[in-house]
């Protein structure tokens, strides 16, 4: 059991990349509730109304899907400064950068898969225009009142080569750690769930079976409550939107859920994991063994088989 350093605060942002921009900015706008923040050439920054930063997602135009760069917040400037030099002795860090809209100088590296992440500190906190000022002073914006009202960015799923070599480069560089993993019967680590702070997880790395580096599995928003999944689930399905799986309980972090595919191909989970924090600071990490995860999810789901084919951006079968 490792202690949590406490130097990363929480999931900042994530660029993810689409090759329909309109529809996909519909999709995050129209059927999400998110709302624009700005845009830059190709890109488009978008926010839920519960962010205190400038954005938590940006859009942008490109050849196919994927993700571009995860941003993680620093919990000060003396905690980016020790972050940075681990990186630097991890021999993985790819030099400093201008921030984005609303973010200061930030640090970009990458992952042994080849994820770009970003790490940063300075933040301008959100300051909402008179059309989206909230009735409540602690909260940053206006509920939108349309599509599912997402609340949060809650978790990055990325596909790795190896989910352990990973999960322990966010462990013991970034001072993450790991809530719950899956063992196969080879001794594999096939999952790993990592979390900075009190919730039961920010980043997860999952076995990429087609043997690709840098892929992404899905990004995920919480809601406020399970009955908005269970709405957004009707929403989609007026929609057109496609539906891969769900509405249901997970068994691993027991976040109830609902998977669907934005119109760029990239996956997408609404979750309620809300109610789950971890406070022990002494956490044991929970084991999944092969023959626990094949009975499937919390109620008996079985995993549908494209949870572990899809991912983006899409490769070609060898």
């Amino acid at each position: 059991m490792n202690a949590l350093l406490h130097d990363v605060a929480h999931l900042g942002h994530v660029e993810l990349l689409t090759p329909r921009p309109e529809r996909s900015l519909w999709f995050f706008t129209e059927i999400l509730g998110m709302t624009a923040a700005g845009q830059d050439g190709d890109s488009v920054h978008l926010r839920t109304y519960d962010d205190y930063e400038h954005h938590s997602l940006t859009l942008t135009a490109h050849h196919t899907s994927g993700i571009r760069a995860t941003g993680l917040r620093a919990s000060s400037q003396e905690a980016l400064d020790r972050r940075v030099l681990a990186i630097k002795d991890a021999g993985l860090g790819l030099g400093w950068r201008d921030g984005e809209p609303g973010r200061g100088p930030t640090y970009a590296f990458h992952d042994p898969d080849g994820h770009e992440l970003r790490l940063y500190w300075e933040s301008e906190w959100y300051e909402a225009p008179e059309e989206l000022r909230p009735a409540l002073k602690n909260q940053p914006q206006a509920f939108p009142g349309h599509g599912v009202g997402v609340r949060r960015l809650d978790h990055v799923n990325f596909l790795a080569a190896e989910a352990a070599a990973n999960g322990a480069f966010v462990r013991d560089v970034l001072g993450a750690r790991v809530t719950e993993q899956i063992m196969l019967d080879s001794g594999r680590i096939a999952a790993q769930w990592l979390h900075f702070g009190n919730k039961s997880y920010d980043l997860v790395y999952t076995d990429d079976r087609s043997g690709s580096s840098g892929r992404l599995h899905h990004l995920a928003f919480a809601t406020n409550s399970r009955e908005d999944i269970l709405r957004a689930a009707d929403i989609c399905l007026e929609n057109d939107v496609f539906i891969e799986t769900g509405p249901h309980k997970h068994a691993i972090q027991q976040t109830f859920f609902l998977y669907v595919y934005e119109p760029g191909g990239n996956r997408v989970e609404l979750c309620n994991p809300l109610t789950r924090l971890i406070l022990a600071p002494d956490w044991r990490t929970i084991t999944w063994t092969e023959a626990e995860r094949a009975k499937g999810q919390a109620w008996g789901l079985q995993t549908i088989a494209s949870f572990h084919t899809h991912g983006t951006p899409p490769v070609t079968p060898a």
